[in-house]
């Protein structure tokens, strides 16, 4: 991984488009929502999206651009409309459920020298599984792969936008892997159906994959990050819950700042996982905050203030 800090530090490639949640029309997208994280925390991240060209395509372009994130990368498709996103989240366990109609722009990010250019000028490039669904933008994430010297795949399952086969397109070149609970057992469970236990899912990954790092989300009870010589568990903060809309972008974001940063484990840990209890305290994946406020955040839980 490069660590020249005069370079851009991630470029997140994939979706951009609006969550309709019961309480109102918020961005979303978990790359935009990983870039912008990144972008709070104070490092230059780089959104590779599209949009339509319509009205709602022309508000993402005006948010990204209110909260200062450099809209050069997202492309403007004519033929295509911006994505809009049915979020419903569940009043028991506050986990959210979504309805993503297809095709939209994002399906379609076309390649150019630019977006090389940026890719290969990045210190990390950070791709989900929703932006392969289709064959244009899936040919065009596959082309950037191959520019980028540290890749971090953020697996995020939306059922039924994803197979097996793209799954493992999609993990075979990446460096680090994020995935939660559920998504390492369904995967792991692909190639070894008797593997009992997190950790023996994790080896299974690291093992066929060739993966360097995992990290695995695990809501109120932490997480843990994985090597082929080293396991760290963290415990979860204690909050209350708003939603868990963009929990784990939010989480990998933290992470990353910390890792760019050259930080040990302990703290891109415990970093990570105040991020993700931050966010989840509050409404949407990309509420207004500074880093001073998240920091802030952070010393009052651990010196017991509510």
């Amino acid at each position: 991984m490069k660590t020249n800090r005069s370079q851009i530090a991630v470029v997140c490639f994939g979706e951009i488009l609006w969550d309709n949640l019961p309480g109102g029309r918020r961005p979303g997208g978990a790359p935009m929502n990983v870039a912008y994280h990144l972008h709070r925390l104070g490092l230059e991240s780089k959104l590779v999206s599209s949009v339509g060209h319509d009205g709602a395509g022309q508000e993402l372009i005006d948010f990204l651009k209110s909260i200062g994130l450099e809209t050069s990368y997202v492309q403007v498709n004519r033929e295509q409309k911006t994505s809009e996103v049915q979020a419903t989240v569940n009043p028991d366990n506050h986990e959210v459920s979504y309805e993503i109609l297809a095709p939209v722009a994002w399906d379609f990010i076309g390649l150019d020298e630019a977006l090389t250019s940026v890719v290969e000028d990045a210190q990390a490039f950070v791709y989900g599984t929703l932006s392969a669904r289709n064959a244009v933008s899936r040919s065009t994430l596959n082309l950037l792969l191959e520019k980028s010297p540290y890749r971090i795949f953020d697996v995020n399952l939306r059922a039924p936008h994803y197979t097996k086969d793209t799954i493992e397109q999609l993990l075979h070149p990446a460096h680090l892997a994020k995935l939660n609970k559920s998504e390492l057992t369904l995967i792991a469970g692909w190639y070894n159906p008797n593997c009992r236990g997190e950790a023996e899912c994790v080896e299974v990954l690291l093992n066929k994959f060739q993966l360097e790092e995992m990290l695995i989300t695990k809501g109120g009870d932490g997480a843990s990050y994985y090597s082929h010589t080293l396991r760290y568990d963290y415990p979860a903060y204690n909050i209350d819950v708003n939603d868990t809309i963009g929990s784990g972008d939010s989480f990998l974001a933290a992470f990353l700042a910390m890792k760019l940063r050259n930080e040990p484990l302990e703290l891109m840990m415990d970093y990570s996982a105040a991020m993700g209890a931050f966010i989840t305290s509050q409404a949407g994946a990309c509420p207004p905050y500074s880093k001073s406020d998240f920091e802030r955040f952070i010393w009052k839980k651990k010196l017991g203030i509510s």
